[in-house]
């Protein structure tokens, strides 16, 4: 009788143990799902940066881009995000020799990559393309992809104008009204903003080929 009555309480330290190690694998393979679902996505490949992973503090050298066709290398110092409407894309700019130059990226509705850079050391105003405010406001509200106007012997297409933000790691965002004009059948793009209280802003950019952009990582 003594035996029968040790085997119930067996059967239950076996059934207990049985439970507790069950209760363990199940909190490990809780904690290994967890933790896959938070890991962090895979950074960018250090040895292959595309224009669009470049940020402040990178080296950015662009093919035959330079002055006299050399090439155009720059350590970007400034970095922002842009959004007008659906449109959104990055300018990053750096000291390149005795003035300020700039990269934009954006990503187009096929999803192909459009890189434009900016080194023209003019400082233009609307007046230098026979405009004025009224005539911006003018299509604004119009919003006619078929007006144009001539500068420095191309004609310029409107494109879209709407309000914008742009964001940067340094500051709180900003915010101005922005117009954007396409050189016909040739690479130029004209960004003219207006935020409250300032003065016109216009930057002339020229379209490169993504393939002639190498980004290279700096130290932040």
């Amino acid at each position: 009788m003594a035996g029968g009555d040790r085997l119930p309480h067996n059967v239950a330290m076996i059934t207990l143990t049985v439970e507790a190690i069950l209760v363990v694998l199940l909190v490990l393979v809780l904690m290994q799902f967890f933790k896959k679902k938070t890991a962090p996505p895979p950074g960018p490949d250090l040895a292959n940066l595309k224009p669009g992973d470049a940020l402040a503090g990178d080296v950015i050298s662009i093919s035959g881009a330079g002055d006299d066709y050399s090439d155009l290398d720059f350590t970007a110092d400034r970095c922002s995000w842009v959004q007008a409407g659906t449109h959104h894309w990055s300018e990053l700019s750096g000291p390149y020799k005795e003035r300020r130059v700039s990269m934009r990226v954006a990503t187009n509705a096929d999803g192909d990559v459009e890189v434009a850079i900016h080194t023209d050391p003019r400082r233009l105003t609307v007046g230098d393309f026979g405009l004025a405010e009224p005539d911006l406001d003018d299509l604004d509200q119009r919003q006619n992809t078929e007006d144009w106007f001539e500068f420095d012997g191309k004609n310029w297409l409107y494109r879209l104008s709407r309000e914008a933000q742009a964001t940067s790691s340094q500051g709180q965002p900003v915010g101005f009204y922005y117009w954007e004009f396409q050189e016909r059948d040739g690479p130029g793009l004209l960004a003219i903003r207006k935020a409250e209280g300032e003065p016109f802003a216009i930057t002339l950019y020229t379209g490169v080929a993504a393939g002639n952009v190498t980004v290279y990582r700096g130290t932040r």
